[in-house]
């Protein structure tokens, strides 16, 4: 059954109500490792689901374009103030649809089309976002990229800081989408001192380990930090940027009416629901247990001889190359689904098969943390893992569904929020 319930949608449009249940058991039946993605919790649920989605709010609180704003202007400062008190920042606009468009109004706000800036390029771990060409910010600027070292699989920031002198980017961006280890926010800073350019820390996939204590913060060291509200941080599918006070004129000018119009309020609320959520005790130890999880999965992997990009990993997620294993990221990718195990093929550093086409998997810990799921299911979960990838290389179906039977009854143990099989 939904909690909350759906009546009204069985009732009024059946057909999309089946295909949300089928979501739904998907979910509950499935042992979720793509590292990017959650579940929230009845709270977020709910808010994310109220009349707050009738309501168009251009503008800021006390500044809007729209009259009738007297609860939203509360409840959107409410939420910057709790993203401010969580992470230690200045400024908080919480306005952002989601990760990308907060990393477009960052190159609004302080670049102009041609201009340099440097990313981690995607193959080697970056974001779309952070320069590549595909993306518009590898189309409208002029983009420079950094990797890893092919031996150890990690930023060589002396390198770094030898391309940012050469290059003299407006922007530096650090993070990504696919780094394993944990991020020099210290070194980067200095080398964007050192090159004149506006350091911003895209911690979309760490910001719960930030926020729970279990990853070091780029609060101090980088002056504009953009996020995501799921993945780690366990809230709606919105974004967040954060600044020093100096910035924060520049940021909400290029978010609105720079970049979209009015702010989707149902995700506001939920933004500040999650980001409370996020300062209560028990999700510092929810934030360690997601961080234990990983490094213990990652372990089981080693022993069963996987090769994982940078030997390990030091948060939540896990990069797999799977060239010596015979096999592609996804084939695998598709044949761990179809065994109740869902992750995402990726492509690894110095990759020399096509991006749709890679040789890695990219795996990670923050779902199965929030549905309980500890240190000592790591190796039946590795196990797994091995026997479905062999079973996909044997082309052995049977064995693949006999896979996902066990994990069905495996999961039946640990409760999913907003979903439990039981009428």
């Amino acid at each position: 059954m939904h909690q909350p319930p759906i009546p009204e949608i069985e009732s009024a449009d059946p057909e999309i109500a089946d295909l949300i249940t089928d979501e739904a058991r998907r979910q509950f039946e499935k042992i979720r490792l793509i590292p990017s993605e959650n579940y929230v919790s009845l709270a977020v649920l709910e808010a994310a689901g109220t009349v707050l989605t009738n309501k168009y709010s251009e503008g800021y609180p006390g500044r809007r374009y729209y009259e009738g704003q007297q609860f939203i202007d509360q409840i959107e400062t409410i939420a910057m103030d709790r993203a401010k008190a969580l992470f230690g920042v200045d400024h908080a606009n919480v306005q952002p649809y989601s990760g990308s468009p907060a990393n477009l109004a960052v190159y609004l706000a302080f670049a102009q089309p041609g201009d340099t800036i440097m990313g981690m390029s995607l193959p080697m771990g970056g974001h779309l976002t952070h320069g590549w060409p595909v993306s518009a910010t590898g189309k409208w600027f002029r983009a420079v990229q950094y990797g890893v070292r092919r031996d150890t699989g990690r930023v060589d920031l002396d390198e770094v800081r030898d391309l940012a002198l050469r290059e003299r980017p407006k922007v530096i961006f650090c993070g990504g989408t696919a780094i394993p280890r944990t991020i020099d926010f210290p070194a980067f800073a200095s080398i964007a001192a050192e090159a004149g350019a506006i350091l911003v820390a895209d911690i979309a996939h760490i910001a719960g380990l930030i926020a729970g204590g279990a990853h070091p913060s780029p609060a101090g060291h980088a002056p504009v930090i953009t996020t995501t509200t799921h993945k780690t941080l366990r809230g709606p599918r919105g974004a967040m940027i954060m600044s020093t006070a100096e910035h924060a004129s520049a940021l909400d000018r290029a978010v609105f009416p720079g970049l979209q119009g009015g702010p989707h309020n149902h995700t506001t609320a939920a933004i500040a629901v999650a980001l409370r959520e996020a300062a209560q005790p028990e999700f510092r130890d929810y934030a360690r247990q997601v961080v234990a999880n990983g490094k213990a999965l990652a372990g089981a992997l080693l022993a069963r001889g996987y090769d994982l990009v940078s030997g390990g990993t030091d948060n939540h997620l896990i990069l797999v190359d799977l060239t010596s294993k015979g096999i592609g990221g996804k084939p695998a990718a598709k044949a761990l689904d179809r065994a109740g195990i869902e992750v995402n093929y990726n492509t690894v550093p110095f990759d020399t098969r096509k991006p749709f086409d890679p040789s890695g998997i990219r795996i990670g810990t923050p779902a199965i943390t929030t549905r309980g799921l500890r240190e000592e299911h790591m190796a039946p979960i590795a196990a797994w893992i091995d026997e479905a990838i062999a079973a996909a290389i044997k082309e052995d179906e049977p064995a693949i569904e006999r896979i996902a039977a066990d994990v069905r009854e495996f999961l039946a143990a640990f409760p999913m929020p907003g979903w439990s099989p039981q009428p």
